[in-house]
Order: structure tokens, then sequence, then C-alpha cells
């Protein structure tokens, strides 16, 4: 267990030579988990230690599904796929489909790997941010992504925690684009996070976009009927 806490430590850090040194001593480790069920692998992308992920997969970490997914290993997904293609809609030990890890992510190919394989873009995380794939694909800013789930059937008003819609995030990050996108497909321009929400309580995409200080954004919001929710 002290050598696990000290490789998760190494990989928080993100000390690629303290990793290497720990993982001479003990090649198991690659594989090793964090309490949640959370992999090194996974933990490192997380931190987007990419450069340690490449080392933990290099000597030999096992990729499963999720793992994959999130790392963009496009050849892994689709074997674990062919071998069972009924994991294609579960999650990860800390509650993520594959598609909602790809989406965050950003890994484009393999959310067409998903969605070819039947996975579903409106299940959400089964954890307390209960995020679904699109929710994730706006908070990453990918656009490209975003779209291929709407166009699979994604919902654009779905909720997360405290009702933070997909619009509330693309004005939160004041992406224009992903705003459009969104507004294109009916987003409900002034949906409110729950009043009872520890933060943002009552705030609409407007809000998020004037504190963000996203100009294009708050324009763009008006244009479609936008309002304060703290007003």
């Amino acid at each position: 267990m002290a050598a696990t806490a000290e490789l998760i430590d190494a990989i928080k850090h993100g000390n690629a030579e303290w990793v290497t040194d720990i993982i001479e001593r003990d090649p198991t480790l690659v594989n090793a988990r964090m309490d949640d069920g959370v992999s090194m692998v996974l933990l490192a992308q997380y931190y987007e230690q990419s450069d340690i992920v490449k080392l933990l997969v290099q000597n030999n970490a096992q990729l499963d599904l999720y793992e994959a997914s999130a790392i963009g290993d496009t050849e892994r997904a689709a074997g674990w796929l062919a071998m069972h293609p009924d994991l294609v809609n579960t999650f990860s030990p800390d509650g993520y489909t594959p598609l909602g890890l790809a989406s965050f992510f950003g890994q484009a190919a393999i959310v067409d790997l998903l969605l070819q394989k039947h996975a579903d873009p409106n299940i959400a995380s089964n954890n307390p941010m209960r995020v679904a794939p699109l929710n994730s694909a706006v908070a990453g800013d990918h656009l490209d992504i975003a779209a291929k789930l709407i166009a699979a059937g994604a919902d654009v008003n779905a909720k997360q925690a405290d009702g933070f819609t997909p619009l509330m995030g693309a004005a939160q990050n004041g992406n224009l684009e992903m705003v459009q996108l969104l507004l294109e497909h009916d987003a409900d321009v002034n949906a409110r996070v729950d009043k009872n929400a520890r933060q943002f309580a009552n705030m609409t995409a407007l809000d998020f976009a004037r504190q963000a200080k996203a100009i294009p954004v708050i324009t763009r919001l008006q244009a479609h009927g936008a309002k304060s929710g703290m007003e």
C-alpha cells in the first residue's frame, strides 16, 4: 500500500522520473488501483499527465474499456467491444460510461466507435455529478464531439448535478460556437441552476456568460431571449 500511495503521489505531481523509479522497483504497480478502483492510467489522464500515461502503457499497464476510451486507444477499445459488446453502456469504477470518458477527453475516434456500437448518449454518470456525455463534451470544449452526440440523439437540456445544463457550461467557457450549436438544437436559454444549489443557485446561461465576461456569448444569448436568474 505504501508503494501504491507513493506512485499516486508521483502521478499527481507529474513527476515522470519518480514514476519510472517506482515501477522499476515494482513493475506490478502499473496495474495498481486507488481505493475507489481508479487505475493509475486513468488517474494520470485525469491529471493531464500524458507523458505518464504513455509511460505506464509502455510498461505494460493493462487497459480496460474505460481507460482505453479515456486515453484514445481505439484498437484496445475495439478489442474490448468485440469481446464484450455488453460493456458499451456500463460504468467505470468512479461512475462514468466509456462514452462519457471519451467525450470529456476529446477522443473523437472513440466516440465514433462507441456510437457505432450503440452507446447511449443519454446515460449520465452514476456518481453524484450525474453528468451525461454531452455535458462532458461541453466541459472539455469539444465542439466536434458535442455535434456527434447531438446527431446521435443526446438531450441538449440534460441536467447534471444542481440542474447545470450544457448551455450553461458553454456560456461559462465563453465558447460561442458551442453556444450556437446548442441553441440551434433548442437548448433552453433560460434554464436555471437549482435554487438550493450550494453554488450558482438560480443562475442562467446568461449569468454564467456575464461572470465569464464573454461578450459575444452574452450578445448571442440575449438575441435568443436570455434572461438573468439573479434579477
